[in-house]
């Protein structure tokens, strides 16, 4: 897998920061560090006595990132990988943005560590709790196509991807327009898609995606 990044001080000069280098969950575990600076003694408590706290999930987010982005390390170099991506004006960002042959896909990483994830065609469920997550897939995946679309000059299709990590992931039935994928699944799934794209397209894409410019218009 290639990352890259261009010649230095090349993207400053031309007024965009290169996010190729961004960590898997560096967002994320910015925020965990900033929330345990803010308040160290209640963070140190909320550790010792298990307590669930915002710096505990941004943690635990963060860990996922990490993980999914290990696995995608298998993939070739034919692709490419980009982190951690700030989206938009906020503090909203898309866990790993990937460029391959088959196309671009927005990877959202859940880290529910021994939890019982089910999935069917309009509902994902954590412990028998329905959540967000495929709504808020699909948004993210139309979002990133409307970014990069402008930037490239060209319709740009984005796939949402939400890889899990749980004790037990039950797929009823495939959700509809979200692929959902396990952890140790993910690269395997990735290269085994058919190729829609050339070597240029990819590098096109990539090139446009590696801008922080791209996402904050």
């Amino acid at each position: 897998m290639g990352e890259g990044s261009g010649p230095v001080g090349e993207e400053e000069a031309a007024g965009w920061h290169d996010l190729a280098s961004n960590r898997p969950g560096q967002a994320v575990r910015d925020k965990a560090t900033e929330a345990a600076r803010a308040a160290p003694v209640k963070t140190v408590l909320a550790r010792v006595l298990g307590v669930r706290t915002d710096e505990r999930a941004w943690g635990v987010g963060a860990d996922g990132e990490v993980e999914v982005g290990w696995k995608l390390r298998k993939l070739g170099p034919r692709w490419r990988v980009i982190h951690s991506v700030p989206v938009g004006r906020g503090d909203s960002d898309i866990d790993h943005v990937v460029i391959g042959p088959p196309g671009v896909f927005s990877l959202n990483a859940k880290n529910h560590g021994r939890g019982r994830v089910w999935v069917a065609e309009k509902v994902l469920m954590v412990n028998g709790q329905k959540k967000d997550y495929l709504r808020n897939s699909r948004f993210e995946a139309q979002r990133a196509s409307k970014y990069l679309s402008r930037a490239c000059g060209f319709d740009v299709a984005v796939e949402p991807v939400i890889v899990v990590m749980a004790g037990s992931l039950t797929i009823k039935a495939a959700p509809a327009g979200v692929q959902v994928i396990g952890r140790k699944q993910i690269s395997g799934w990735l290269s085994r898609r058919p190729a829609t794209m050339g070597t240029e397209r990819v590098e096109q894409i990539f090139e446009q995606a590696r801008r922080d410019s791209t996402w904050r218009s």
